[in-house]
């Protein structure tokens, strides 16, 4: 720990129950090996199922099928979720292929493309995981640490068509990913095969960022190149905000102690914005990173898990004492953060030219669901495009994707299949279509209380009714669902945002700034569809009638006093 505050302690209490599997998993290994072997039960235990995230997987059901199952006496139709690490979201057209064949051969048929840039794939059963990691392995790409309590995918701009800085900034968040990876060889003993060293020495030695407990919670990471902040870097625990000049990388603002997830009806939780502390150069980012992440290591709560981010530890701190105790663990102090401006935090969609000639093409995918569907062949096109690709596929934050890098050469023939398989970047969409965003919720994700990705365009075809009749459909309005509020779509930083509470119902907030500084407000609780288009059909109107020239939805309802302006988590509740 730091000399400045060394009086400075993490909460009392006995430690989680998720702590002390920690501690017993010898280094994230657990029963894990033995228990994927079993065929018994094609699900796990509770506790290796906790230590499946950090391997970047979770133990889910289909919910769907529960009942009927249950009634038949049979065990759920477990299945597992699993996630790709792909720092700034970028993947090769062959790995592409890769993802799209393993999704058929042992998935649901179908991908989704996270709100953190990386691949999901559901329905994989528990004795084709092995298999399916290790083609993953095979094509460059891991599943290491996409989930559990330690740093999780790195984000970044994934759209190069600004400038060379774009692919920088890439290639840090590719260094701040592998950098802060665990060091315990658990993930290639369990699915590599790799056989374990005797005589392994315990204690730090293994762990030398993390120790033995690793982190209280997951942590996360973003890098963002202004005027667009489409990573929403102030959700992030960790935010680097890239500072140009003269067309060059300067070095990075540094924002800390961001955070979308809280509980229902617990005021001690709630969404935060990361605060900018100050300017680091580029070859300081990852001694940054670590010292950050060793703070909430030492600092974290370990007894609460849902007061265990970083947010909270930077606000039971003060900003300015977590900020000293950093400048201790560097041995340096940040420079004074350097201005900035942001425009929106949305995709640009459409054709983009790089400077270096090639193109780049964003694709609107509805709630980042990549498949085949009665009347849109979307997967099998990507798949053809994939096949004669020779750039690569970024996935944004968005849930979206860019086909990047086309050169000239292939440009006509990418065009022609895209327009063969109706592959589209959503322009005859509504604008308020193309900026929504939706968790995956039912029927896979246990911490569901309600639909979300199945359920927002249904919802979307309504609200665009109003949208129409008040001449506001190419007005860019944000608008996000989540199944629950751990808040995976980052509700909270939407203009119009809901966050679901039982079956059919919802939170509904306003109020989030469109460019992502600015946290939502709750406007209506559990409420269901007929009140929540009641509600947008006033609102939506007088936004039309009443907005002023260039002025976001959600900067609108706060200036007239529909819900108040929530610039720091700690008054969300107020």
């Amino acid at each position: 720990m730091g000399k400045v505050n060394q009086l400075l302690k993490a909460p009392e209490g006995p430690p989680s129950d998720v702590e002390e599997i920690k501690e017993r998993s010898d280094y994230l290994r657990g029963t894990l090996k033995e228990t994927m072997l079993d065929r018994i039960s094609s699900g796990i235990s509770d506790d290796d199922n906790r230590l499946m995230k950090f391997h970047g997987s979770y133990l889910q059901d289909d919910r769907d099928l529960r009942n009927e199952r249950q009634k038949q006496k049979l065990e759920p139709a477990y299945q597992f979720m699993l996630r790709v690490r792909t720092p700034g979201g970028v993947s090769t057209p062959e790995q592409w292929l890769m993802m799209d064949d393993l999704s058929e051969q042992y998935g649901n048929g179908t991908l989704k493309l996270s709100t953190r840039q990386a691949f999901q794939m559901h329905g994989i059963l528990k004795w084709n995981m092995k298999t399916t990691i290790q083609k993953i392995h095979a094509s460059l790409l891991d599943t290491i640490a996409a989930c559990g309590d330690v740093n999780r995918n790195v984000m970044a701009n994934p759209n190069p068509y600004q400038s060379e800085v774009h692919a920088e900034v890439y290639e840090w968040s590719k260094k701040l990913s592998d950098y802060l990876l665990p060091r315990t060889r658990a993930y290639h003993e369990i699915w590599l095969d790799e056989e374990k060293v005797a005589g392994t020495p315990e204690g730090e030695e293994v762990e030398p960022m993390y120790g033995a407990l690793y982190l209280p919670r997951k942590f996360k990471i973003g890098i963002t190149v202004p005027p667009s902040n489409d990573i929403d870097v102030f959700s992030q625990d960790l935010g680097f905000i890239a500072i140009v000049e003269d067309g060059e990388l300067i070095g990075f603002n540094v924002a800390i102690g961001g955070g979308m997830g809280m509980t229902h009806g617990d005021k001690a939780t709630y969404p935060q914005l990361a605060k900018v502390i100050g300017f680091c150069t580029p070859d300081q980012v990852l001694d940054v990173a670590e010292k950050v992440i060793t703070i909430q290591r030492d600092y974290g709560n370990r007894s609460v898990r849902k007061n265990a981010r970083f947010k909270y530890t930077v606000d039971r701190l003060g900003l300015e004492t977590v900020t000293e105790e950093l400048y201790d663990r560097l041995g340096f102090r940040l420079q004074e953060a350097k201005p900035y401006h942001f425009d929106h935090n949305g995709d640009r969609y459409g054709w983009t030219q790089g400077i270096n000639g090639n193109w780049h093409y964003t694709l609107f995918v509805e709630g980042g669901r990549v498949g085949d569907f009665e009347d849109y062949k979307m997967k099998t096109g990507l798949r053809e495009i994939a096949k004669i690709h020779t750039g690569d596929f970024r996935l944004t934050g968005n849930q979206n994707l860019v086909i990047a890098n086309i050169t000239e050469e292939i440009k006509d023939e990418v065009t022609a299949l895209m327009n063969q398989y109706g592959l589209t970047d959503g322009s005859h969409h509504t604008a308020l279509r193309r900026n929504s965003l939706a968790c995956a919720a039912l029927p896979t994700c246990g911490l569901a209380m309600a639909e979300a990705e199945r359920y927002l365009p249904k919802l979307i075809d309504k609200i665009e009714e109003i949208v129409d009749e008040n001449g506001l459909r190419n007005e860019e309005i944000n608008v996000r669902m989540t199944g629950c509020p751990n808040s995976c779509a980052r509700p909270t930083l939407g203009e119009i945002a809901f966050i679901g509470k039982a079956p059919g119902k919802y939170n509904m907030y306003l109020g989030a700034a469109f460019d992502g500084s600015r946290l939502s407000k709750m406007y209506r609780e559990n409420i269901g569809e007929a009140e929540i288009l009641e509600e947008l059909k006033v609102l939506l109107s007088r936004y039309a009638k009443e907005r002023e020239e260039g002025e976001h939805f959600g900067d609108f309802v706060v200036r007239v006093g529909v819900v108040k302006a929530v610039t720091d988590g700690t008054n969300f509740h107020d």
